[in-house]
């Protein structure tokens, strides 16, 4: 290792949370207005308190920078209570603060229809009539394919033409694919693309109805399946939508890491019986340009934690089905992403799952889904039995060179003291992990977790085995910061940041290298690990 610095309640009762849906307005004031953006008076519109809202909305007006937000909601608002000239007001008034006029085609559309019932509002909609809302994000990225996620203003044909980079674009024998957008999963498609080379740079094009609405940006696909190479990824989490901070997006994409992993806390909804709201948030974030820049431009692949999947340091036990808002809460995510997959089917759902970039074999848990209560010893889990024979299995088959375990919170002890949400809480579980690690000879797992609003580097040390490196980031946007733990290796937390990972396997002693870089750029923190290290001894 190299170090060194550059610079018992059950689900039941947990949803009595929810009767009254302004428990956590009562008494808020602004200052965290920005860390919200508008979620907690969208619970109250929901609820049917839009005059509560609009007083709230109407209050965050007075703030130094008027939030966008404020002016979509109050538009939203004032529709709803008949207000119609005053709600279109309000509609141009955001849009020529710069709110894309297309957030209000968005939705979430059953909070909108009294806004769409107004002829002035669809007098508006003929004069801006985009057909690309959101999007493109590119996942599911291979060697060989890759596979385009967007939402349109309507149902429609889409047309993605990639092209190599260097060739001529968009001229002879393009790689093209067809597909249709608009009809179901909220007006999402995704088309995937074909016959592509390994470790090449592309460009492409998205075609609505014929027409061209998004060309420019370019990706490089995975290296070849099973071959070393050498790559970044980006990872973190902590990602609440906060303007004054969405540029970190940017950051990330000037470093070009082949894929961007969110860890969880991507969009703090913290409302899993709230379909609506869980849009609007993801909704929000979509339309930040510097994120959309970003996700049109390499792999982003997501899992999730307590503040998008339920409420905060949430578990609901090991029914796949109950409550009943899981399968719920799952679609919405599945409407808002791009992965590799989600879980094992119907029988076992959420969104755990696994793809390699080259001979890196990347492991994706899911730490909510099937999360049992931890103050019942007996039996407690986090990842639920299917999920742990399918880890148990995935790391016993992996050909990879490093296996980077992905969880949404930290294993390692003392990450945040006195409590059992993080992997603390599930001792016996984490001991049955890292025993089939060692026990199946199993070399090379590294960890990556987020939850904890900083980045951190931890070393896992057992007796006659080798030692866990755990890299931790999840203060991408967040206002919020936790305190720098002493068990650490070493620790971050004055500016927002996010990790970056780099593989380089074509060495003789491959290595890695994780690095914490600021929303400046600034590399703070690096620690290198060679597979020596992670060898059986």
């Amino acid at each position: 290792m190299n170090v060194f610095k550059a610079s018992a309640m059950g689900w039941a009762i947990r949803l009595s949370c929810f009767i009254g849906l302004t428990h956590t307005i009562a008494g808020q004031g602004f200052n965290d207005w920005a860390n919200k953006q508008g979620r907690e008076e969208m619970i109250l519109i929901h609820a049917g308190k839009e005059s509560e809202a609009i007083e709230r909305y109407e209050k965050a007006l007075k703030l130094p920078a008027q939030p966008l937000e404020a002016l979509f909601g109050l538009a939203v608002a004032h529709a709803r209570l008949g207000h119609g000239d005053t709600a279109l007001d309000y509609v141009d008034r955001a849009v020529a603060a710069g709110l894309p006029f297309e957030r209000f085609l968005a939705g979430p559309m059953e909070m909108l229809e009294p806004l769409y019932a107004l002829p002035g509002f669809q007098r508006r909609k003929q004069h801006n009539s985009p057909l690309l809302i959101h999007g493109p994000m590119l996942g599911a990225l291979s060697d060989r394919s890759a596979r385009f996620w967007l939402r349109t203003a309507r149902p429609c044909h889409v047309e993605v033409v990639v092209s190599q980079v260097g060739r001529n674009l968009y001229g002879k024998n393009p790689i093209k694919a067809t597909g249709r957008a608009g009809e179901s999963d909220d007006r999402t498609g995704l088309i995937e693309v074909r016959g592509l080379k390994a470790n090449q740079l592309y460009t492409y094009q998205v075609k609505l109805d014929g027409g061209v609405v998004w060309e420019g940006h370019q990706f490089r696909t995975f290296p070849k399946k099973h071959h070393a190479a050498a790559f970044r990824l980006a990872f973190g989490g902590g990602a609440a939508f906060t303007p004054d901070y969405e540029r970190i997006f940017t950051t990330i994409k000037s470093r070009q890491p082949l894929a961007f992993l969110q860890m969880g806390d991507n969009i703090y909804v913290d409302q899993p019986m709230l379909p609506s709201v869980q849009r609007y948030g993801y909704y929000r974030r979509q339309h930040s340009s510097p994120y959309r820049s970003l996700t049109a431009s390499l792999n982003v692949t997501a899992i999730w934690d307590d503040h998008d999947f339920g409420d905060d340091d949430c578990w609901y036990g090991p029914d796949p089905n109950l409550p009943t808002f899981k399968r719920d809460v799952l679609r919405v995510f599945k409407e808002n992403w791009n992965n590799h997959g989600y879980g094992q089917g119907e029988e076992s759902p959420g969104c755990y799952h696994d793809f390699y970039i080259g001979d890196v074999h990347i492991i994706m848990l899911d730490g909510r889904y099937y999360r049992s209560d931890p103050k019942r010893i007996k039996d407690r889990s986090m990842l639920g039995p299917d999920q742990l024979q399918w880890l148990f299995r995935t790391l016993e088959n992996s050909r990879g060179v490093f296996k980077v375990l992905a969880s949404p919170v930290p294993f390692a002890s003392g990450v945040k003291p006195g409590s059992l949400d993080p992997w603390d809480g599930y001792p016996e579980e984490r001991e049955a992990i890292f025993t089939h690690i060692h026990q199946h000879q199993i070399e090379g797992v590294v960890l990556l977790a987020a939850d904890r609003h900083r980045s951190d580097a931890w070393r896992i040390d057992r007796p006659g085995a080798y030692p866990f490196y755990e890299f931790m980031s999840s203060r991408l946007t967040n206002q919020h910061l936790h305190p720098v733990m002493e068990g650490s290796l070493f620790g971050y937390n004055a500016k927002r940041s996010f990790g970056l990972v780099e593989f380089d396997t074509t060495l003789l002693d491959p290595e890695l290298t994780y690095r914490i870089i600021t929303i400046d750029d600034e590399a703070v923190y690096a620690l290198k690990v060679r597979r020596s290290e992670l060898s059986i001894p």
